[in-house]
């Protein structure tokens, strides 16, 4: 038995959950997901508990037994708490802003570049941080990947953007000196 598929998820007043045709409908104070429950995979409700429980020890559904229950947890906290990533940039000259709803990022490139918000999605942009915030955890880390791909830390001087708390191994610059010989 899965050591995470048979945990009990517990679902806080504030949201709904319901069941139909292979979908779990979660809603929420944050807002509303879907997620697809594939065949051979049991989703029971009682009272505030979740279960989730597997028709056949086969591979594939032993594999998505815990598969399912962490996305359906992830939505239940998602719709009623939120997720959230935040990023640093550093370096001179780099700077991010608001600009309506796109994310306006000045990263030492002959152009700046423009980020349009997805929907579900909100942005804060405070000059040198950046946070990334949503119900959806996967588009949440989606997102703020890609603002950290635009320019990743180099490791050299450690310019770029990171995620808050990364730690980026600085490497030693060439050496000063003649070569004698």
């Amino acid at each position: 038995m899965s050591r995470i598929g048979k945990k009990i998820i517990q679902v806080p007043e504030s949201v709904t959950f319901s069941l139909d045709s292979g979908f779990a409908k979660i809603s929420g104070p944050k807002g509303n997901l879907e997620i697809r429950i594939i065949e051979g995979i049991d989703v029971s409700v009682k009272e505030n508990e979740i279960t989730v429980s597997r028709t056949s020890d086969e591979r594939k559904y032993r594999a998505m037994h815990g598969t399912t229950r962490q996305l359906i947890a992830n939505a239940v906290k998602g719709v009623s708490d939120g997720f959230t990533k935040d990023l640093e940039i550093r370096g001179v000259g780099y700077q991010a802003s608001m600009q309506g709803v796109r994310l306006h990022l000045q990263l030492g490139y002959s152009h700046d570049i423009i980020l349009e918000t997805p929907e579900g999605i909100t942005i804060g942009a405070n000059r040198t941080e950046i946070s990334v915030s949503g119900c959806d955890k996967q588009l949440v880390g989606e997102v703020a990947s890609k603002i950290r791909s635009f320019r990743k830390p180099e490791p050299y001087k450690g310019k770029g953007i990171r995620y808050k708390g990364e730690y980026v191994r600085q490497k030693q610059g060439k050496t000063v000196g003649g070569a004698v010989g």
